[in-house]
This record gives structure tokens, C-alpha cells and sequence, in this order.
């Protein structure tokens, strides 16, 4: 788990500046911090939000808005020897966002570093929302899972080849002990060979008178030799050829087994599947803008309460004084008079239109969440058809190979056994010339001749065998040469998913720890009196995903309180105060920043609305956080900025 570590060990700049122009309600201003704690002090309505969301801009959210009366606005960041910019334009009643901005995708800033009022993490906790989806989203699980899947691939090609160097192996042994068998023979051939070669030099004591006899005898003795190598060639093909049709009727019968446990999936109708990720697709897309719009409204709306004299005017009867003070004046009794549109609205209904904009945000997040689940099952199930109908054709077409191949060999011993039949007859007709050309006294030298032909031609045979088995020998040998690389690539492989495999429980792991270890610590420093201990419990269900079942996380978020006589009993978040529960949100917001390393990519932390924590738990928590963030901009009342001005950078004017 990624714990504290300094700040000065990171490289970040020591200085930063900010200017902003027409963001929120400013219209122009330039602000310079130093690393460590910024504090943003000063009463309501003095635009201390709208300089967070300056920050935000030039770093590279799209959650900043722009000034009511501008068409045009801009934040630029100078950090170092670099600078950074965006700027935010007016279009057919959207506002679009432009530039090179510090960050290329400012999601998981916008998750854990930004924690506005409005921040994502901050309000699920507030809610009691499922907590393990908004620490997860900014990993991207499906490239996980398509990743692992394609190293599993790997793996079993891998042992498959392991498998069949060890079936190779196993071989070797026998190999070796034939060829041993078959070279004892060839010596012994070649001894016996030897021994008739000498008997028939013997023997042929009258070559003169029987030269001619003697040639044409030779002739044929060497014309039948070479028909039986002949013969013996053939014959050892049409066994080759058996035992092919043999192996693959056996792999026949295999890939017919496979065709019968795959689908074609023809019962699903894929074109309607497509349809339907189409449609929740869009469904999706209309969502995400409608949570964009929803969520600059409630930015405006918050920011219209906050800082009203920037955008509101006083009934026509309040005409002296400050209007800002006249607005605040009496809670109520307050009414504000928009200038762009010059209706009258109290500000409490402004409030109840907000709390009612923030609901509609969240039942259409919940929304999303739910297409985003059914989209997942939808595209899970689609990818298994087209696996299982890719598999079902590729084992079909290998089937009419297999056939094919089958008929093909079948014809080539039809061929095979016809050349033998023919060389089989040719072999008796020699026979038949060799005993004819004996004659009276030539018996013996003639069987002599006879003996010596079918010793070479035993010994040609055999030779023949042995180089093929010492050809094995050298192939299989060649083979398991690979094996080293083989283990080796298999052991990277199978770290490597073993990584992928930890990864997601690895980070669920971290981060459930971080919001513990920081929870129990700030309880501790902050002492909420009877409230015991606030933690995540880590559970595990079965879902469905496609047709397939899976284990996925759920944080369980738990409450433990005492009784004044010391009895301890579980509470339910709803039961925390506001102050408790904006801790507890906040410290969920800095376990995330934590576990994804967002210090790493985003120098700046940001934190707003704190009104409900008491000053004293203010500067704990703060100056608790700093540990954890290059630049940390705190916006604060006066009176909650004091203690902390003490010892850290102020700034009062924008």
C-alpha cells in the first residue's frame, strides 16, 4: 500500500502561479503558491471557489464554469519552466473546453484530488453509495481481463509444446535401443556377407567357361535386388500411409467431439444483440452529457449561493448598504433578484431547486451504472458467440481436411498396392529366368550368387532403417533443445498472470486499508467523542457476467459507536453527523489519491466546504493532509482560517 511519503522527495516545482480571467466570479486575477498549505480565507461571495476552479481549469477539468457575463475565459498555470493552459468558450448555450492543459485526462483528479463540495467521493460516502465501484473506475478492468486472457492462451500453447517434447523425450529411450537392435544387425549382415562373398570366390574356380553364363546371371541377380529394395520400399509406404489414416481418423474423432460441445450460437440473434449494445450505447452517451449539464448547473447554482453578489441583485425596497450583506442579512427572510432575468426568488428555494438537481444527478449516475453493467453483460456474451462460432467454423473446416487428406491417402494406397502387385510378379518372373539360367555343376554357384544378392539387399534395408531412426534421434534431440526457452517463457507468463490476477484484488486491498489506517488516525486526533471507529469491511459475491459466474468486491462501510456506560453498538452513516460525515468522505477521497498514486501526476489538492468541521478539526485535518500533497489550497471562512494563518501561506484578496 502506498503510504506518506515527503513532498520534498518528489520533483515538483517550488513555486507555482495562476492567472485567472472569467472563471466562476472572476473576472481577472493572478495568485502565486508555494509548496505546502495555501489557505483561501475570506467571507462568502469573495470568489475562493472560483480560484479552485481556476486551479482545476489549467490543470485540466472540465468542471469549472464560466462567468455568466463572459463568452470567453481562460486559467494559465506556470509551474517551473513550463506553462499551462486552457480556456473555456460559450457555444450554443454549452461551455467547451480548449488548449494544452496540465493533464491529458483529468478523471481520477477530478475524483481524488478536487474534493469541492460537489466531489464525486466525497458525496458517496455522504449517500452510503457502493463505494468499491467509484475506487475502481479508474482502472480499466476489461483490458485487464483481455489481457489475462490472451496469456492464458499463451500458457497453454506453451504447455502443450512442454507436453510434447515430453512425449518426445519419453521416446528417445526406445529409439536409441532400436537403433542399437538394428546396428548389431547391419554388423552381422555384413559378417554373414563377407562369409558368402568368400565361399562364392571359392567356388567360382572356372570364370573363363562360365563368364558369359556367369554375367547375364549377375544381371538378373542385380535386376532382382533392386526390384525387392524396390518392393520393400513400397510396402514400407503403404504402411506410412496406413498409419497416417490411422492418426487421422483418431483426430477426426477428436475435432467431432469439440463440434459437438461448441455452439453456433444460431440461437441467438447476434444482429439484435448489436442493436441493443448499440441502443445502451447511446443510452449511455445521452447520460454522460446529461450529467455533464447537471453537474455545471448545480456548479453554477452553488456558486450562486456562495457568491451572490456576483450574479444576483436586492428587491427594489433594499437600497442601502451593501447588497452582498443586505442577501445575507436574514436567512429567513431573503429573496435575490436575478440580473440576466430579473425574477425575484427566495434564497431558499434556490436551495431546495439544488438539493433537488443533486438527486436528479445521482438516480442518473445510478442509471449509468446500471447500462454500464448491462452493457458489460451484453459485450461478454456477444465475444463468447463470436468465440464459440469462430471455434465451430475452424473445427469444421479442419474436419474437411481431415477428410480430404484421408481420401487423398486412401488413393495413394490404391496406387501403392497396385506398384506392389506389379513388382511382386516381376519379382517371381526373375525368380523364374534366375533358375532357368542354371545349368549341370553351376547349382552351387548359382545359390551362392542368389545368397550374396539377398544379403545386400537385407543389408541395404536395414542401413535404410537405421539412418531413419538416427534422423528421429537427431530431430526429437534438436526439439528438446528448445525446452530451456520454453520453462523460461512459461515462468514470465505465468508471473505475469499472476500479476494481472492480484492487480484488481491488490488495489482493493490498498486502498480499503489506506481509508482505515487514516480513519482510525484522524479519529483519533480529531475526537469525535462516542464515535468509536468508522472502517471499510471488504466482502466478496458471486454475480453472473454473461453465462458466466464471477466474484466481485463490495466495501461494506461500518460504524461502531459506545454508549456513555461504555457499550459499544454498530450506527448506519446516516446517523453521522455533517462534520462526521465529511471526514469520512474526505479520507475515502484521500484513499483513493493514495492507491492510484494521484501525487504522482497531479501536484495540487484542493478542498472546499469544510464549514461543517469546527476550526480546531479544520487545521488537524488540513495539516493531517498535507503529508500527502505538493501544493494543498484549503478555501475557509475567516474565523476557520485563523489558526492556520498562523504558520502558512494566506491569501485574503482575489
Amino acid at each position: 500500500m502506498k503510504t506518506s511519503q515527503n513532498v520534498s522527495e518528489r520533483e515538483t516545482p517550488d513555486r507555482a502561479t495562476l492567472s485567472v480571467s472569467n472563471i466562476g466570479g472572476i473576472e481577472e486575477t493572478t495568485v502565486s503558491f508555494q509548496q505546502g498549505i495555501t489557505v483561501l480565507s475570506g467571507r462568502n461571495a469573495t470568489n475562493r471557489t472560483s480560484l479552485l476552479q481556476g486551479i482545476m481549469a489549467a490543470l485540466g477539468s472540465d468542471r469549472a464554469s464560466l462567468k455568466a457575463d463572459a463568452t470567453e475565459g481562460e486559467a494559465v498555470l506556470e509551474f517551473g519552466d513550463e506553462r499551462y493552459r486552457q480556456t473555456l468558450h460559450r457555444r450554443n448555450g454549452t461551455v467547451v473546453t480548449d488548449g494544452d492543459p496540465y493533464l491529458e485526462d483529468p478523471e481520477i483528479a477530478d475524483l481524488f484530488a478536487f474534493l469541492l463540495e460537489s466531489n464525486e467521493a466525497r458525496r458517496a460516502v455522504a449517500r452510503g453509495d457502493e463505494l468499491r465501484d467509484l475506487i475502481m473506475r479508474p482502472v480499466d478492468t476489461e483490458a485487464i481481463k483481455a489481457e489475462i486472457q490472451q496469456l492464458e492462451q499463451r500458457k497453454q500453447r506453451i504447455d502443450d509444446e512442454l507436453a510434447e517434447l515430453d512425449e518426445l523425450e519419453n521416446r528417445l529411450p526406445d529409439l536409441e535401443a532400436k537403433r542399437k537392435r538394428v546396428s548389431d544387425e547391419i554388423d552381422s549382415l555384413r559378417e554373414e556377407l563377407e562369409d558368402a562373398e568368400e565361399r562364392l570366390e571359392e567356388t567360382n574356380v572356372d570364370v573363363e567357361t562360365r563368364r558369359e553364363e556367369r554375367s547375364e546371371l549377375e544381371t538378373k541377380l542385380d535386376e532382382l535386388r533392386e526390384t525387392r529394395s524396390e518392393l520393400e520400399r513400397t510396402r514400407d509406404r503403404i504402411d506410412t500411409e496406413r498409419e497416417s489414416i490411422e492418426a487421422l481418423e483418431d483426430e477426426r474423432e477428436e475435432v467431432e467431439a469439440q463440434l459437438e460441445e461448441l455452439s453456433t450460437g444460431e440461437d441467438v440473434d447476434l444482429g439484435r444483440l448489436e442493436a441493443e449494445i448499440d441502443s445502451l450505447q447511446a443510452q449511455k452517451d445521452d447520460l454522460n452529457e446529461e450529467i455533464s449539464q447537471l453537474q455545471r448547473t448545480i456548479q453554477f447554482n452553488e456558486r450562486l449561493l456562495e457568491e451572490a453578489g456576483e450574479f444576483l441583485g436586492t428587491d427594489d425596497h433594499r437600497t442601502d448598504g451593501d447588497i452582498t450583506d443586505q442577501l445575507l442579512a436574514d436567512d429567513d427572510s431573503e429573496t435575490v433578484t436575478c440580473w440576466t432575468c430579473g425574477s425575484s426568488v427566495a434564497t431558499d428555494q434556490i436551495e431546495t431547486t439544488l438539493d433537488q438537481l443533486r438527486s436528479v444527478h445521482q438516480d442518473r449516475l445510478e442509471e449509468r451504472s446500471s447500462i454500464d453493467d448491462e452493457l458489460d453483460e451484453k459485450r461478454a456474451t456477444r465475444t463468447e458467440i463470436e468465440e464459440n462460432r469462430t471455434e465451430y467454423e475452424q473445427a469444421n473446416r479442419r474436419l474437411d481436411s481431415i477428410d480430404d487428406e484421408i481420401e487423398r491417402r486412401r488413393d495413394r494406397i490404391e496406387e501403392l498396392t497396385d506398384e506392389r502387385e506389379s513388382l511382386t510378379e516381376e519379382v517371381d518372373d526373375l525368380e523364374t529366368e534366375i533358375d532357368d539360367l542354371e545349368s549341370d555343376g553351376s547349382e552351387d554357384i548359382l545359390e551362392q550368387h542368389r545368397e550374396v544378392n539377398q544379403l545386400e539387399f537385407e543389408l541395404e534395408r536395414k542401413e535404410r532403417k537405421r539412418d531413419e531412426i538416427e534422423d528421429e534421434i537427431a530431430e526429437i534431440e534438436e526439439r528438446l533443445d528448445e525446452r530451456d526457452g520454453l520453462e523460461s517463457r512459461r515462468e514470465e507468463t505465468t508471473e505475469e498472470l499472476t500479476d494481472l490476477r492480484t492487480r484488481i484484488d491488490r488495489i482493493e486491498e490498498d486502498a480499503v486499508e489506506a481509508f482505515n489506517e487514516h480513519m482510525e488516525n484522524l479519529l483519533e486526533t480529531l475526537g469525535y467523542g462516542n464515535l468509536d471507529r468508522i472502517w471499510i469491511d471488504r466482502t466478496t459475491r458471486e454475480i453472473r457476467e454473461g453465462r458466466r459466474k464471477v466474484t466481485q468486491s463490495s466495501f461494506d462501510l461500518k460504524i461502531v459507536r459506545s454508549t456513555d456506560d461504555g457499550a459499544a453498538y454498530e450506527d448506519a452513516i446516516e446517523h453521522l453527523s455533517e462534520s462526521e460525515r465529511e471526514v469520512t468522505g474526505l479520507v475515502f477521497a484521500l484513499a483513493g489519491y493514495l492507491v492510484h498514486d494521484v501525487y504522482e501526476t497531479v501536484p495540487f489538492m484542493l478542498l472546499d466546504s469544510l464549514e461543517a468541521i469546527d476550526a480546531e478539526r479544520i487545521t488537524a485535518l488540513v495539516e493531517y493532509f498535507e503529508s500527502y500533497a505538493p501544493y494543498l489550497v484549503v478555501a475557509l471562512l475567516d474565523e476557520d482560517a485563523e489558526q492556520l494563518a498562523q504558520s502558512h501561506d494566506v491569501v485574503s484578496e482575489i
